[in-house]
């Protein structure tokens, strides 16, 4: 960000960067000036300064620097000069409508040179490439590329003004004219969507205005002129708001309208409120709002009838026509009859606020339908005089339906004159604020009018009618028109009707004895049946009278006289009531005037504290007062002294009330007038000089021709000279070349040879040159297969060793899982045997136990018997008593094994005896440990009790004396040898 001592010298660099072309630089320049607080005193440079940045800016199309550097400005004018910023946003809006203009006529031309008869030819491909793409015609294709841009800053350089100027009191004329100019903006260029947010800024503007009332500058809407121009910009947004058919805003520029005269509390001119209710009508009559609508006609035609001197009788009639059709076409029914009550509020509340904006006063305590009402209106009309202003078929029409009774013939009567009222219309002469007024508009909505009319009446006169006869007597509309019409006047309580498509008929029923379409009716009926009973009963005369009333009279008189009684003890009973709601009233009475007494001492202390603050205040503002005094007083001390110095007079006269903002204000006006003054002798003093410097440039003319012409003779000696010289010198060289040709002529032999010798070399090294590329070219190729090579196998060995080692991890595992397996299978047959092992030894406890059973068995036996000791044979030839009893052994009951009964069996069938026994085998009454028996853990034996370890049978059965004696030898040892069986 580059700083200028003076703004001549950024004003100049801007135009030199203009000049090259670097527009964008330039407005860099004076946007960093105008920002600059540096330059915050306002000067005639800054304006033209300003008139160059806008320019740029419009140029560019720069809308963000535009506003910048506008606020910028209007802080350095807004107490100096304020004329110089309106003459700046003039010319800024200016060039961007001038710009917007001349891209709108840029794209008509566009469009005009492309409407031509063939239309192929003259088109380029890409052109029509791009309209089958794009699917845009030209002249849409135009406005996007020319016409939007300039538009959409146009667009942004009236809310920029408008932004700017909304606070400023001094340019409120600017602001309602950038108001004006916008608007007609959106409504040359239908603008719908920019016109709502205009209206919306406008809005804002006003809202802030009022909130914000301690602005510095801020306009006073009380004044008259500003209260004008606001109400101008508010009728001119009616205006375009109804003419861009945007009706809902503009139903919200007439509640802006009406909240700035409630606000101010004044009444516009006629003239405005003319077009204020001229508005209302269209508003009204587009939202189907029949009953505002003809009360806004009736204002209308108040006002004209009131103010516009020039009325004539035809416009004043064609207005009371349109006032009176108005109001007739108001729906004769309550559309809120069969509301809810939170409709009947909102109801309320919406009569209200039209009555607020139509001009009407209503309590909102009371009832606003009954004030705002068809009837009521009507009559209104009637009593103002506005029903004999009318024509004659509008007052014709208004009495047949309003006041005659003709069911059969009241369409016949009303469809000549509704004919004769659509011809009524055109543009009011006299009162040009008036729209075109056309009575035709008013005719469907009086059809339907007629045809409740004709229903209503036939209901009261019919009960049944066929449908045919009444399509005949309603020729307006087809009998579905008219069966919606019934519908929703049946919806709304108006008539009481049913249509019985089967039969072709309409029934017309009864709405009860408390309707208004029989009340009358009803009450003259009675009033003559009265009059019948009178003629044909007349009342008796008094003494007959007497006579009767005197035979109940004891009756009479004890009735009066309980009935008096009964009235003694309410009369009481109400006293007591009175006395205790009395005694409650001053009961009441005294706690409000506690609270009373209550509040006022407290209104009392908040005066005070009030009161306390206001003298704070004032003393405050005292001392800030006697502040400024001094400084003032200072200030002028100071502007003595420099105006002493300067000799001048003094600044003050005696005895004038000094402030410091007067001291400020006189003390820029004291620069200002320094300035003019300095301008005006540098001025001088620049003519002064320019005299002086015209004097010696005539003086010096003569003598500076004398001295060109001497300088010109000189000159033309010296160069003929120098030529001569040159001649000379161009000869001697020309003789020294031609001698240093003659002499170079001789090397023309050797040149040959030593050219040859050396395109001999030449080529020569050339050859050494290829060869030697060539077997770098090899080396290097054979060095990059080795390397390949290298790289190949180092690559092959480690996937080789990557490959052992997947192996042999492979290799391991199933190792592992083959120990695992066989572990697991050595554990599943020890498991088994193990398994078998103590099914083996369950087997044998059984056996033993049945052994033992056995053995106690035969020893209860044989204690019965007489004991016969063994006999003893130790000769071979005692072999068959042993055969003898070892094969008589099975029938005494003793198991043996299955091998050895087979063996048993073969030694008797072949003669064979059996391996002596010993019947002292157990003489020791020990037994060796490698052969005998496993003990089990409860101390038996694991043997089976019938065979030892070998499966040899257990002697032991025999008698005790044989197995087992006391004392006895042991056995030799051939013996126990032989009958050791091997292993």
């Amino acid at each position: 960000m580059s700083t200028y001592a003076k703004p001549e010298a950024a004003l100049n660099q801007a135009e030199a960067l203009i000049n090259v072309g670097q527009k964008q630089d330039a407005l860099q320049v004076l946007h960093d000036l105008i920002t600059s607080k540096r330059h915050r005193a306002w000067q005639k440079i800054l304006e033209k300064i300003m008139f160059k940045y806008v320019e740029l800016c419009v140029d560019m199309r720069r809308g963000k620097f535009a506003k910048d550097g506008l606020i910028q400005y209007r802080i350095v004018c807004q107490q100096v000069n304020v004329t110089s910023l309106e003459e700046v946003i003039k010319h800024f809006m200016h060039l961007s409508t001038e710009k917007a203009e001349q891209a709108r006529s840029q794209a008509q031309a566009l469009e005009e040179a492309l409407d031509v008869d063939d239309l192929e030819a003259d088109k380029r491909p890409e052109d029509l490439m791009l309209s089958y793409v794009s699917g845009e015609k030209g002249k849409d294709r135009s406005d996007r590329e020319l016409v939007t841009p300039w538009f959409k800053f146009l667009w942004e350089t009236y809310r920029t003004v408008l932004e700017i100027l909304r606070n400023n009191s001094k340019l409120e004329a600017l602001y309602a004219m950038t108001a004006h100019r916008a608007f007609q903006f959106c409504k040359q260029y239908k603008r719908t969507t920019e016109f709502r947010r205009l209206c919306e800024i406008i809005r804002n503007h006003l809202l802030n205005l009022n909130k914000y009332r301690d602005q510095r500058d801020r306009p006073d809407l009380s004044s008259p002129e500003s209260l004008q121009l606001y109400l101008d910009t508010r009728f001119e947004q009616l205006k375009v708001a109804t003419d861009l058919q945007l009706w809902q805003e503009a139903f919200y520029s007439v509640e802006d309208i009406h909240g700035l005269m409630c606000m101010v509390k004044k009444t516009p001119k006629p003239s405005l409120l003319v077009v204020y209710y001229a508005k209302l009508t269209e508003i009204f009559w587009i939202s189907s709002s029949h009953l505002y609508h003809a009360y806004a006609w009736f204002k209308l035609f108040t006002l004209q009838k009131t103010y516009n001197k020039n009325l004539s009788l035809k416009d004043l009639q064609l207005i009371a026509s349109s006032v009176v059709l108005a109001a007739l076409l108001v729906v004769p029914y309550d559309r809120s009859r069969s509301a809810s009550h939170l409709e009947l509020e909102n109801e309320k509340d919406r009569n209200l606020r039209m009555a607020n904006l139509i001009g009407f006063e209503l309590d909102p305590k009371f009832d606003s339908r009954e004030a705002l009402s068809r009837s009521s209106l009507l009559s209104e009309l009637v009593s103002k005089g506005v029903m004999s202003c009318a024509t004659q078929e509008v007052k014709d029409l208004y009495n047949l339906l309003e006041h005659e009774f003709l069911p059969l013939d009241l369409a016949s009567k009303v469809q000549p004159l509704l004919a004769k009222i659509s011809k009524y219309g055109g543009k009011l002469a006299s009162a040009s604020s008036v729209p075109e007024v056309q009575l035709s508009r008013y005719i469907p909505a009086l059809e339907k009018l007629v045809t409740l009319r004709v229903l209503q009446q036939v209901s009261e006169v019919y009960q049944m009618m066929r449908i045919e006869s009444l399509s005949q007597m309603i020729p307006f509309f087809d009998f579905a028109v008219v069966e919606k019409i019934s519908v929703e006047a049946v919806k709304h309580n108006f008539i009481a009707m049913k249509i019985d498509h089967m039969r072709g008929v309409v029934v017309f029923c009864n709405l009860g004895l408390e309707s208004d379409g029989l009340r009358d009716h009803l009450t003259i009926f009675t009033q003559s049946l009265n009059k019948v009973r009178a003629m044909i009963y007349p009342p008796a005369n008094k003494a007959s009278k007497l006579g009767d009333m005197l035979a109940g009279l004891g009756e009479i008189v004890d009735k009066e006289h309980k009935r008096l009684l009964a009235r003694k003890s309410i009369i009481e009973k109400r006293k007591e009531e009175h006395e205790r709601q009395l005694i409650e009233m001053e009961r009441e009475e005294e706690s409000r005037r506690l609270k009373q007494q209550k509040i006022t001492e407290e209104a009392e202390q908040k005066r005070l504290v009030a009161e306390f603050e206001h003298r704070k205040n004032q003393r405050i503002l005292r001392e800030i007062e006697e502040r400024e005094l001094e400084e003032a007083q200072a200030l002028l001390e100071e502007a003595e002294k420099r105006s002493k110095k300067k000799g001048g007079k003094k600044p003050i006269l005696e005895g004038e009330k000094v402030t410091k903002q007067t001291l400020m204000e006189r003390a820029l006006t004291e620069q200002l007038r320094e300035r003019q003054e300095m301008e005006k002798k540098l001025q001088k003093l620049a003519k002064t000089m320019d005299y002086l410097e015209r004097a010696k440039r005539e003086e010096a003319a003569p003598l500076i021709d004398a001295a060109f012409q001497r300088r010109l003779e000189e000159e033309k000696v010296l160069h003929e000279r120098e030529q001569q010289l040159e001649v000379e010198l161009s000869r001697q060289r020309h003789d020294g070349d031609l001698r240093e040709k003659y002499r170079l002529s001789r090397m023309l032999d050797n040149k040959e040879r030593v050219l040859n010798r050396r395109r001999v070399e030449v080529d020569r090294r050339k050859v050494e040159r290829e060869e030697r590329i060539s077997l770098i070219i090899k080396a290097r190729k054979q060095e990059r297969e080795a390397k390949r090579k290298k790289i190949f196998y180092v690559r092959t060995e480690e996937e080789k060793i990557k490959r052992l080692r997947e192996e042999e991890e492979a290799r391991k595992r199933e190792e592992a899982e083959k120990r695992k397996k066989e572990e697991a299978e050595r554990q599943a047959k020890l498991d088994e045997l193990a398994e078998k092992q103590r099914q083996r030894e369950r087997e044998l406890d059984e056996k033993e136990r049945l052994r033992k059973e056995a053995i106690l068995g035969r020893s209860s036996d044989g204690a019965s018997k007489p004991f016969e000791p063994p006999v003893r044979t130790s000769e071979p030839g005692s072999a068959a008593p042993a055969a003898a009893a070892a094969a008589a052994a099975p029938t005494s009951g003793k198991y043996i094994p299955r091998h050895l009964r087979a063996k048993m069996e073969g030694a008797g069938v072949g003669g064979q005896s059996a391996p002596p026994q010993s019947e002292e085998r157990w003489a020791g009454g020990t037994r060796p440990e490698q052969w005998g028996p496993s003990r089990r853990t409860d101390g038996s034996s694991q043997v089976p009790p019938e065979a030892d370890r070998w499966g040899r049978p257990d002697d032991r059965s025999g008698p005790p004396s044989d197995r087992w004696r006391p004392g006895g030898g042991s056995r030799s040892s051939s013996t126990w040898s032989s009958s050791r069986p091997p292993r």
